[in-house]
């Protein structure tokens, strides 16, 4: 066989993408600061912000914005706090996130103590009693649709 074969040339590609793919898994030496990235790098990881901010109307840049400018003033364990919180989010069913939007906004409404009972009473409720009270007490339609925890 020669060494100009189709055959051979296609193996040879594989294993070469192979083992670019196992390169490319391990863990390499730690990544720059922001500083020391190019402008390149930089613009790649900030290019999915950028569509998302001129996709958006100018109430959602100003929640955008809004939710930046939380962060930066977030501690370290606030951060982790709330990463954590929307990893739980996003695997809640459908019916949870419903019952907690519902939860949410009426808690928002009541005074500190009336806010301590209903959650008093929430922890108490059977899943079916939490159901029937997010019918009958049903959040706001999300703003802009989205599928996120109320802040």
């Amino acid at each position: 066989m020669r060494l100009s074969s189709p055959f051979l040339r296609a193996v040879l590609l594989l294993g070469g993408l192979s083992a670019i793919g196992l390169a490319a898994a391990q863990p390499g030496p730690a990544l720059p600061e922001w500083d020391r990235l190019t402008p390149e790098q930089r613009d790649q990881l900030v290019a999915p912000i950028r569509e998302r901010w001129n996709d958006a109307d100018a109430d959602k840049r100003r929640r955008m914005l809004g939710h930046a400018q939380r962060w930066q003033a977030m501690t370290p364990a606030e951060r982790e706090h709330a990463r954590h919180g929307m990893h739980s989010w996003k695997r809640l069913p459908p019916e949870q996130r419903e019952e907690a939007r519902a939860l949410y906004a009426k808690l928002r409404t009541l005074p500190e103590a009336e806010r301590t009972a209903l959650r008093e009473r929430w922890q108490q409720m059977t899943p079916e009693q939490r159901r029937r009270w997010a019918q009958a007490n049903p959040a706001p339609e999300p703003r802009d649709g989205a599928a996120t925890p109320p802040r």
